[in-house]
Order: structure tokens, then sequence, then C-alpha cells
């Protein structure tokens, strides 16, 4: 097969660590269904990747709602005629607040759509994968650093995250039988709208503020690519990619 035949799916494709992701993949020969919950910035992440955004199919879609994930994967494999790659990297966080002042409203909302998103679109990449020929595929769940240590005042992202590793795991092990493979990409501080904050400093965990180094997010973009071109029989499991200076490694 190659590279030219592979087909991807993205998801939270309009903007920041999906976008990159999504014109790596396209610069590289994939043809890449776009998902996220607004048309316009999927359109234009299509318009970015130039030529090769003919190759791009952009479906608005929910990831927290299931006929909605069913009917992003059906359109993908209508259009393409299968699947070899699903990217979950959809993603939201909750507002920065003490963890008791969170509203369930708000809870949920990240869980519906970091952690039950990714279980939806799990479940259809399964069905899709272990059907087709030849049979199989590659999952990549973003996880971030998050799925390591938290920031202050994230109870609700730092506990999908450390529960996208648990899934992670568990699709590896129930993927083998069908040659389906999943591995996790852990971000730090990408330059994405996310996490624009980070120039003006961010709460730590001795409670000052600092200001934070990015990284430029073409890098992510390029890691998630080199984890798809994988041969089926080998997987990263896991890979993490930051900033260098980042407060992560050590004490500060």
């Amino acid at each position: 097969m190659t590279a030219g035949e592979k087909v991807a799916i993205v998801t939270g494709a309009g903007t920041g660590v999906g976008r990159a992701a999504a014109l790596a993949l396209l610069a590289e020969g994939w043809s890449v269904a776009l998902a996220g919950r607004r048309a316009e910035p999927l359109e234009e992440t299509a318009k970015l990747a130039g030529e090769a955004g003919g190759r791009a199919l952009a479906v608005p879609s929910d990831v927290s709602d299931p006929a909605s994930v069913a009917a992003l994967f059906a359109k993908t494999v209508a259009r393409f005629g299968r699947l070899d790659l699903l990217f979950n990297n959809a993603g939201v966080n909750a507002p920065g607040v003490p963890l008791e002042e969170l509203s369930v409203e708000q809870w949920r909302a990240v869980i519906d759509i970091n952690l039950t998103g990714a279980f939806f679109c799990t479940q259809e990449a399964f069905r899709v994968m272990k059907d087709q020929d030849p049979r199989g595929g590659r999952i990549i769940n973003n996880g971030s650093i998050s799925a390591h240590v938290p920031r202050p005042h994230s109870a609700p992202y730092t506990a999908t995250k450390h529960a996208i590793t648990g899934l992670t795991r568990s699709t590896s092990l129930d993927g083998r039988k069908y040659d389906i493979a999943c591995g996790q990409i852990d971000i730090g501080n990408a330059a994405t709208e996310m996490t624009e904050r980070m120039a003006a400093g961010v709460p730590q965990a001795d409670g000052s503020l600092a200001v934070e180094p990015r990284m430029d997010v073409t890098e992510v973009g390029r890691a998630v690519a080199f984890m798809a071109s994988q041969p089926i029989d080998s997987n990263v499991q896991f890979m993490t990619i930051m900033a260098t200076k980042m407060p992560f490694i050590g004490r500060g």
C-alpha cells in the first residue's frame, strides 16, 4: 500500500495540534477527513494544505455525540474506501477555577469531549478497521503532559488525560487480534491558541506566576506523522514531545 492510498481521520482538525497533524499527513500523501465542530476552520485547514487539500474532506462533527461520530466514519469510508489512522485529538478545558467551584456542567463538558468522545471514535475505528481488507490500522491518542502531572486548577482536564492513558493501553490490548495498533502522544506547551496565555504567565504549583517557553506546533504535527508512518507490526506506544525548557522535568 502506498502512502497515497492511506486514509486518516483527525479530530479537532480546525486549529492547533489537530491542524498541524492534518497538514503533516496531507503533505506526506495521506487522504484526511478533517473533523471538528465548525466547518470554516476545517475548510481553512484544507486550504492551507495547498494542492494536497484536494485529498482532504471536511466533516463538521461533535465527538460527544455517538450519532455524529458514526456519520463521520461513514462519510470517510464512503469517500476514501477505508481507514488506516484515527488521531483522537479533539479536546477542551474547563475554566481555571478552584476545584470546588467547578459546576457539574463544566465537569461533564470536558469528560464528554476529551474522554467519551475519544472512546466513541475508537469504537467506530474498530468497527471499520477489523472488517476492511487489508485488515487493521492505527489509533493515536493525544494524551498531553497532563497525562503525567497536573497544573493548578485543572482537575477535569487532568482526569481525562490520565484516563486517555488507560484507554490507550486497553485499545492496544484489545486491538491486537484485529491488527489495530494504538499509541499516545503527550504534548507539552505547543504554540497554539490554547497556550497563548503562557506568554503572560500561568500559575505554578508553588502559587507563583511564570512565563513558560513554547514550541512550534509544526513539530508536533511531524511527530504524529512519524508515529503514523510505522508499519503495522511496529508501534510507538508512548511519545513525549515538549518545549525543551518548560517546567516539567525536575523541580521547576
